[in-house]
């Protein structure tokens, strides 16, 4: 059952589900059957912040979750994981239940977990963003990849003020996440590269024109993040995937280190739709196993951060190690 301050919090809170669907955005996407498969997947995250933020304990959250189709269950838990930080940041001393949803139920979405981190952030001043990563235990909650956080409130961001974040390209305030103040734009720039695949419906030609419309020095990330929205989200031919790797000329390597991450995310969570398999070999030329080997044996020591994060580091290797692979 809710709780009455969960439900005040959801009213405060949540966008309606018609708010995220992409004419409630005002994105120019034609209705199809794949753009509304597409964006079910906002809604999806509607549900689970709906879930999290007013449910009396997390035992309902997750059996909510656990009702969700299995393609989507990823998604309904980035919208819990934003709900249980903004409850852990936002109440008395330090809650615990963002720990508990990812160490619990949540933890074969531990990727999707990190973006939903971001998705509060996106909604907290930035004095309380030092609470919001749980400390967890082990290597196998990959601790590079809470870049992922960054990389959700850039997401956040663009989906939600095009104007400012896509139109007009703003640069975001330098914010010294894991001690690399210098590539916070860089993430969030991987984020707002996701969102174009959105905004623009997964139509290739108008997602490759979107990325053209940003400044040079910036592209390269914001590839990545249309590789990676295109293989985990899908909605899209493997025709068309093909001719966005075209697209992308130079840079394919950037649109195929996403794919990479986001076949390594899917693999992990155990649930490897068909789309993200054709994605993945369009666009890097592997199978989602291989494309998970890949990630795994480029993951480089946490000693290696020095300039950049060792996250970057990680994203190079699959990029050189993709590259190789092609050639």
């Amino acid at each position: 059952m809710a709780t009455a301050m969960g439900s005040l919090r959801k009213l405060l809170m949540a966008p309606s589900l018609r708010d995220v669907s992409f004419s409630g955005r005002g994105f120019p996407v034609t209705e199809t059957a794949a753009t509304r498969q597409l964006e079910a997947i906002p809604q999806a995250v509607v549900n689970g912040f709906e879930w999290g933020i007013e449910a009396r304990d997390l035992w309902e959250t997750e059996r909510r979750l656990s009702l969700v189709d299995a393609e989507l269950r990823g998604f309904a838990y980035e919208g819990a994981t934003m709900a249980c930080v903004i409850r852990d940041t936002m109440g008395p001393g330090r809650g615990r239940r963002t720990a508990d949803l990812l160490q619990g139920g949540g933890r074969p979405h531990i990727f999707l977990n990190y973006i939903g981190i971001g998705f509060a952030m996106s909604k907290l001043p930035r004095p309380l963003w030092k609470k919001v990563v749980p400390e967890l235990e082990g290597e196998e909650f990959y601790p590079p990849m809470t870049w992922l956080a960054v990389d959700g409130y850039g997401f956040d961001k663009a989906y939600f003020d095009t104007r400012r974040w896509i139109d007009e390209q703003r640069l975001d305030t330098p914010h010294p996440w894991d001690g690399h103040p210098d590539y916070f734009q860089r993430a969030v720039d991987q984020g707002i590269g996701r969102a174009l695949w959105f905004v623009n419906g997964a139509r290739v030609e108008q997602v490759a024109a979107a990325v053209r419309r940003f400044a040079s020095g910036r592209q390269a990330d914001l590839w990545a993040g249309v590789g990676l929205a295109a293989t985990f989200a899908g909605c899209s031919t493997a025709e068309d995937l093909a001719a966005l790797s075209a697209a992308a000329g130079e840079l394919r390597d950037h649109v195929a280190q996403g794919s990479v991450f986001a076949a390594k995310a899917r693999h992990f969570s155990r649930t490897v739709p068909e789309h993200t398999r054709t994605a993945v070999h369009a666009l890097a030329g592997l199978t989602v196993e291989a494309a998970a080997a890949l990630a795994d044996d480029s993951a480089p020591a946490p000693s290696a951060a020095g300039e950049v994060p060792t996250y970057e580091h990680w994203r190079r290797a699959v990029r050189e190690k993709v590259l190789v692979n092609s050639v």
